[in-house]
């Protein structure tokens, strides 16, 4: 995998997503958790075709500035772009972009690693057993 990829997606801002009912503050607008999610999904998505079968990424690393508030019933769009691929090829660091459609309302950077998702997965059942 090489430094370039670009991921974008749109997300609606509805009920769901605001502050006030995603349990991270008492204001009706988009939620920084929200966006952050958005964020995740976005690199996740850009670059799950280019990985070996059986293997996905996990969130390591969120590094965001959330600049502007955002109502419910408009659109953010996550742009995603794969900037760094660590020495051994597991971590993908991302530089990251959120906008509502009246402009910037995030950035940052966001770091991904690669794993195997059955053992990941069985590793995580497996805690303090």
């Amino acid at each position: 995998m090489k430094p370039g990829i670009q991921g974008r997606r749109t997300y609606p801002v509805t009920k769901e997503v605001l502050a006030s009912a995603f349990g991270s503050g008492l204001v009706d607008v988009y939620a920084t958790p929200a966006m952050i999610a958005a964020i995740e999904n976005t690199a996740a998505l850009s670059v799950e075709s280019e990985l070996e079968e059986g293997y996905t990424t996990v969130g390591t690393q969120v590094s965001v500035s959330h600049v502007s508030a955002t109502p419910e019933g408009m659109t953010v769009t996550v742009e995603t772009t794969l900037t760094e691929v660590s020495a051994n090829g597991r971590l993908l660091t991302f530089a990251v972009r959120a906008s509502d459609d009246m402009g910037l309302i995030g950035e940052g950077t966001h770091v991904r690693a690669i794993v195997n998702k059955a053992r990941f997965e069985q590793k995580a059942l497996n805690k303090g057993k």
